[in-house]
């Protein structure tokens, strides 16, 4: 299992409690973009395609901890942009930690050699490294030669100094099972303490758009990979991942749900991110804000068109875990059976009713850059 004992108790424990509270929306992991400026260009982002003074915008440490602090999620995934291009990261997991967060600190790792050191291995953190397949997947992936090669050595480096590290892995439409499943196997062997993997999501501002999967092809691309698991577990190799097995579950057609965008709250330089970290469609100045005035039932599988083939975990990973909290036995049947790779898949969300999609990034461009020069806020357009 790639999540630590202490991080499945604790969270567990937490959804719980909410559960018997009769809390029906809460946090798990808090989005924490502490930048969008980023060293790599990569072609299917969305997260960079901002002027330069939107892009050289941070938050303070004391932004970071009011949002943790008022969101209260007990894990604390750091994004961006690249994180490390901060320099008061190092101080603001220092902190982050000494509220007794998981923390999980994501990193393109082109930084990591240098920044190393200003880090120390804690039991509640963990390297979150991009690592989008093998060397030639990769480094398509993120328009650039050479990264594959400098991200697994500073896993190695960041394994030889205690780290726990784990890694991000996007899969995008033309993947290839027989190859995903062979990089498994090496960052297996290299020592990797868990794999985080997700089809990717099409931004609307990414540059490459003809290449993110829908939910058909993401089904076929994950049962054909865990085929794959299913026989090198026969040989006693067991693949690392820390996510939820019904979430995975999910990803392979076996299950049928929706997603819970409140799990996964964002917090950036604009505010807090509505309804979702994939989704930027509005802002509010406070998590309470957030919650209490968007409206969430607009968005979703079947709601809205932007969303129709998103099965990314940032929206469904919480949905997993609260129903295997809600539902053990589904858990413990999947851990007795394994992830089912052939016959039906479970019924799809129709999406006859979804409404169509609104385009209004240029507006929340507009309004920032018209706080950041002083500048009256632009007027909203005639309905």
């Amino acid at each position: 299992m790639g999540v630590p004992l202490k991080q499945a108790i604790k969270v567990g424990a937490y959804v719980l409690k909410q559960h018997l509270t009769g809390n029906r929306r809460y946090p798990l992991v808090l989005m924490l973009e502490p930048l969008f400026r980023c060293n790599l260009a990569c072609a299917g982002c969305g997260k960079i395609d901002y002027p330069a003074p939107i892009l050289n915008q941070r938050l303070s440490v004391a932004d970071a901890l009011e949002a943790v602090d008022e969101c209260g999620a007990p894990v604390v995934a750091i994004a961006g942009g690249e994180p490390l291009l901060h320099r008061e990261m190092p101080e603001i997991v220092e902190k982050i930690l000494a509220r007794d967060k998981f923390i999980y600190l994501c990193t393109n790792a082109l930084l990591l050699e240098k920044k190393i050191d200003q880090y120390k291995p804690h039991p509640n953190f963990c390297w979150d490294i991009h690592l989008d397949g093998d060397r030639e997947m990769h480094d398509h992936a993120v328009s650039q030669d050479g990264v594959y090669e400098r991200a697994v050595a500073a896993i190695k480096l960041a394994k030889a100094k205690g780290f726990r590290v784990s890694i991000n892995c996007t899969l995008f439409d033309g993947a290839d099972p027989a190859r995903v499943a062979a990089f498994l196997d090496t960052v297996n062997e290299i020592g990797v303490d868990g794999v985080m993997t997700s089809p990717g999501y099409a931004y609307e501002r990414a540059p490459d758009q003809e290449h993110f999967l829908n939910r058909q092809r993401t089904k076929e691309l994950f049962r054909a990979i865990f085929r794959y698991g299913k026989e090198r577990k026969a040989r006693g190799i067991s693949w690392k991942f820390n996510q939820s097995p019904l979430f995975l579950d999910f990803l392979a057609g076996n299950q049928t749900y929706k997603c819970t965008p409140w799990g996964n709250p964002t917090r950036n330089v604009f505010g807090w991110q509505r309804p979702c970290y994939l989704l930027g469609e509005g802002y509010a100045k406070t998590y309470k804000e957030l919650m209490e005035t968007t409206d969430w039932d607009k968005y979703g599988v079947g709601n809205y068109e932007k969303c129709a083939d998103c099965m990314v975990h940032s929206g469904f990973e919480a949905t997993s875990v609260v129903d295997s909290v809600k539902r053990p036995w589904k858990l413990a049947k999947l851990a007795i059976q394994g992830i089912r790779t052939e016959g039906p898949m479970a019924a799809d969300i129709p999406l006859d009713k979804q409404r169509p999609a609104e385009f209004v990034f240029s507006r929340h461009v507009e309004r920032k850059m018209a706080e950041i020069h002083g500048q009256p806020e632009p007027a909203e357009p005639a309905e």
